[in-house]
């Protein structure tokens, strides 16, 4: 599923189409469907490549999971899956593989409760709308939409039907970033002020393959890649933005209660020179490979700065084309105190020796969420580093038990409108770009996510 009508016509003028609905149906009550195991969630699957394949094979290990149906129109993906839900004894299973539009029709024909989402970034938005319209609760993999048009695509969506969206973003599980949500909730930082996220990975064996394996081996892309390489390495051709900006700044919106007592109200960006994939081709592939001659839009890297309505600051960074390891930069400042992930160092006043760092892992140890606690078992190799099992769990269990899910369309808004912003303020000389208020004035009231109770979602 790569095409999406040739990329919205070459990406043209991204973000700048919003549309607005009245608030409707906000937290109202969802039925039951009928044909439900007791305690069990029929839970569909759209896409079944890499990603998708490792959501599948962490549903298979529950008891409390039925999959029904699988859509996705690769062949060999689908005949993987096939194997896989055969070997865990899940034989009823339909498959729809027909055409673009396939996942369409297992919405309307299947009995579903939920579906995860794990396509090319383009398919997230319509995949999800057309759930949520068919009252399945919607999984969406990061990032949830690409323009701001599809931002209130999700939002409207949820609100005129009252069924709830997820976006499945794992990090705001990770153990250490758990920990320090903990931490903040418990006032060890003070009062928050600024924090520093972003996505630093040296992505050009993801972007450019042989056509024959996932990663690297080449510096093809497109019709002739693999896996991410076919769809993913054109966005890098056709926007200058910050292309994914969810893991980063996930778990600080929820550190920062955005959309529950704070939100994002302004965003400006600034982009470096394009090198690194232009170099890497030329270095793997020579000179002359066709692929030398590509203009590729995105800047090296990405820097955003956000204000909140609470007078906090933060500085997203995104750096995928050149070489470096990974880092999600971590920063999370206060009044009180300060965590930097990637020195492993942190200092509360008062508690630190002054002006001297701790090392950070005793106080993550100690504020260590309890969810970690009581399920370190079963998140063990259930995919980076355990992660995943938590954010489809609280989908899951969300889904059991007919409740809002605790990342919710407003954040699947709030933190994809980074994109299109970004996008926006680069190609205008770093212009302010003003964030809208996706909850329309809900988030004035509304409660944060807490981390304390021993549940699945925080």
């Amino acid at each position: 599923m790569t095409d999406r009508r040739s990329f919205v016509k070459a990406s043209a003028l991204t973000g700048l189409g919003v549309s607005i609905l009245p608030n409707m149906g906000f937290g109202k009550s969802r039925k039951k469907k009928k044909g439900s195991d007791e305690g069990k969630a029929r839970i569909g699957f759209i896409g079944v490549g890499l990603r998708g394949t490792w959501h599948l094979a962490n549903a298979l290990k529950r008891d409390d999971v039925i999959v029904p149906a699988v859509c996705d129109i690769d062949p060999e993906r689908i005949r993987l899956a096939k194997e896989r839900l055969e070997k865990a004894g899940q034989k009823k299973v339909t498959f729809y593989t027909e055409g673009e539009d396939a996942f369409r029709k297992m919405l309307t024909e299947e009995e579903l409760d939920g579906v995860i989402i794990s396509t090319p970034w383009l398919w997230h938005t319509p995949m999800a709308v057309a759930a949520m319209k068919a009252g399945v609760y919607a999984g969406v993999e990061v990032s949830a939409a690409t323009t701001m048009a599809e931002c209130w695509d999700l939002v409207n969506t949820f609100e005129e039907t009252g069924t709830p969206c997820m976006i499945l973003e794992n990090v705001c599980y990770r153990r250490d970033v758990m920990a320090a949500l903990n931490m903040v909730r418990e006032g060890l930082f003070g009062e928050m002020v600024h924090a520093r996220c972003g996505y630093m990975h040296d992505l050009r064996h993801v972007k450019f393959n042989d056509g024959k394996q996932p990663y690297g081996g080449g510096v093809e892309f497109g019709e002739k890649g693999l896996s991410e390489a076919r769809w993913r390495t054109q966005h890098s051709v056709l926007r200058d933005a910050d292309l994914y900006p969810t893991h980063g700044i996930g778990p600080i919106a929820l550190m920062m209660d955005i959309n529950r007592g704070n939100r994002f109200m302004s965003l400006t960006s600034a982009s470096t020179k394009s090198r690194g994939l232009h170099d890497y081709i030329v270095k793997h592939g020579g000179k002359d490979h066709p692929n030398a001659k590509v203009r590729f839009k995105l800047g090296d890297v990405v820097t955003s700065t956000i204000t909140t309505a609470n007078e906090e600051t933060i500085i997203v960074t995104h750096d995928t084309n050149l070489p470096r390891p990974y880092s999600l930069d971590f920063r999370v400042q206060g009044t009180e105190g300060i965590w930097e992930k990637d020195a492993n160092k942190l200092y509360i006043e008062g508690k630190s020796k002054p002006h001297r760092w701790d090392d950070s892992k005793e106080w993550l140890k100690k504020y260590d969420h309890p969810l970690w606690k009581k399920y370190e078992a079963e998140a063990t190799g259930a995919g980076h580093g355990g992660m995943d099992f938590f954010v489809l769990n609280a989908f899951v269990e969300c889904v059991k038990q007919k409740i809002d899910p605790p990342l919710d369309a407003y954040d699947c808004a709030a933190w994809s409108a980074i994109t299109p912003l970004s996008e926006v303020s680069i190609a205008n000389n770093g212009e302010p770009q003003d964030f809208p208020d996706f909850t329309r004035g809900k988030w004035i009231k509304r409660k944060p996510v807490y981390p304390k109770q021993d549940e699945y979602l925080f």
